[in-house]
């Protein structure tokens, strides 16, 4: 292989009579002293498997959104870039339902913008109220922590839903800037209701930041009429790009609070005095250099938002009821119980199954996974040991799919060891 031409090589060359030149004892120097040999793993191809990733996310990327993501690379600051950046804007703008300017694509997942959100937000010391359901709130109120909140939960089981009333009582007593609720609840497959908690923070003075990654273009968000105040997701789930940008908004409250403040935001890459910029938000006349902007990831990313405002919103939330729906009765049909029993709470991208007496969950999904090529997972955080998720989403949100899946998970009930107990 390789690894023996080089030595091979370099014996050849230590035997040959020095050479004038001054530069050689040097180059033999640098030579000899490569330790390590080219990995022979990095000599094969690379491959990657076909897989149905019918999980939580990622989702598999339809072919015209690959192609785009595979086109020539630009320059992050070229004005073919910017012109890109701006389409970009514009798609979130509507997928978002806000006229916000304070627009933009995290780089990054959808982690990204949710640290870019209370990094910028919330200042050492200020109260934040984090409603906990899932792994999603969990994550916040840890985030919020790490960079010196006064941080307070309102905790639930995984799916509980929290009342408005609740909500409200929460917010007078801890006078918090921001409240944090998830919207797409993906570790327990629940659709929280928002309507009446913008105006409750508004009535308290405090921002309202929704998580909506597992949500967006699957199940309805109307930023601006509802009054949210800082809006984001992620670009994996039923948008269908790869993982690595994540849309997020402010609107002018939010705006405020985060341009006011008295200390420098903790994160540099994450600072939306520099990124509102990049963005051409800022009024200014120049976009000047902060970051490396994934270009690939921002075609990639045009391409779906335009695949999403050619489909239409309303039909891409009705489209995604439709199937799940679907989903559900075969699963039920199956005789498995889904975990989030009201209807009207179900995630539409997301559902979850509880876990069948008698099986056990993982040896479910290994089945699945060897017999059928198909990603499905357990749950996440406090929902694990309590689920099977299920997630049908953009491109892969189809009755075919479903049936796939219901197929598959059918054979492993059938084939899986069940216990006495």
């Amino acid at each position: 292989g390789m690894g023996a031409l080089l030595a091979q090589q370099a014996a050849v060359e230590s035997s040959l009579p020095p050479m004038i030149s001054p530069l050689q004892p040097r180059l033999d120097r640098s030579m000899s002293s490569l330790t390590i040999p080219p990995p022979a793993c990095m000599l094969r191809p690379l491959e990657v498997p076909f897989r149905y990733l019918f999980g939580p996310g990622p989702s598999n990327v339809p072919p015209r959104i690959l192609a785009a993501g595979a086109r020539p690379i630009i320059g992050h600051l070229h004005p073919e870039m910017y012109e890109i950046m701006n389409d970009i804007k514009k798609g979130i703008q509507y997928a978002f339902q806000t006229q916000n300017n304070m627009t933009i694509a995290m780089s990054g997942s959808g982690h990204a913008a949710m640290e870019c959100a209370i990094f910028n937000t919330v200042e050492p010391g200020e109260s934040v109220l984090v409603a906990v359901n899932g792994i999603w709130g969990e994550r916040v109120a840890e985030i919020a922590e790490r960079m010196g909140a006064s941080v307070h939960t309102m905790v639930k089981a995984p799916g509980g839903v929290f009342t408005n009333e609740e909500i409200e009582k929460a917010l007078a007593k801890h006078k918090p800037v921001l409240f944090f609720l998830t919207h797409g609840e993906s570790s327990a497959g629940l659709a929280h209701p928002v309507d009446g908690i913008g105006d409750l923070c508004r009535k308290h003075n405090t921002l309202f930041l929704v998580d909506t990654v597992a949500s967006l273009g699957a199940a309805p968000i109307f930023m601006d009429q509802q009054n949210i105040d800082i809006l984001y997701t992620g670009s994996q789930k039923a948008l269908n790009a790869p993982p690595g940008t994540a849309p997020i908004s402010f609107n002018e409250r939010a705006c405020q609070k985060m341009f006011t403040r008295k200390t420098k935001p903790v994160s540099y890459l994450l600072d939306m005095s520099h990124l509102s910029n990049y963005w051409g938000n800022d009024g200014k006349p120049a976009r000047l250099y902060h970051h490396t902007g994934p270009v690939s990831g921002f075609f990639a990313l045009r391409e779906s938002l335009a695949i999403l405002a050619e489909t239409g919103l309303e039909e891409s939330w009705k489209h995604h009821k439709e199937v799940a729906e679907y989903l559900w009765t075969g699963l039920e049909d199956l005789g498995l119980k889904l975990f989030i029993r009201e209807k009207d709470l179900r995630l539409p991208s997301v559902t979850t199954i509880a876990i069948p007496q008698g099986y056990n969950w993982r040896e479910i999904l290994q089945y699945i996974m060897k017999h059928h090529q198909m990603e499905m997972t357990g749950g996440l955080g406090p929902s694990i040991n309590m689920v099977i998720r299920v997630g049908l989403m953009g491109y892969n949100c189809q009755k075919r799919n479903a049936d796939l899946a219901l197929a598959a998970l059918a054979d492993a009930l059938r084939n899986c060891k069940k216990s006495k107990a």
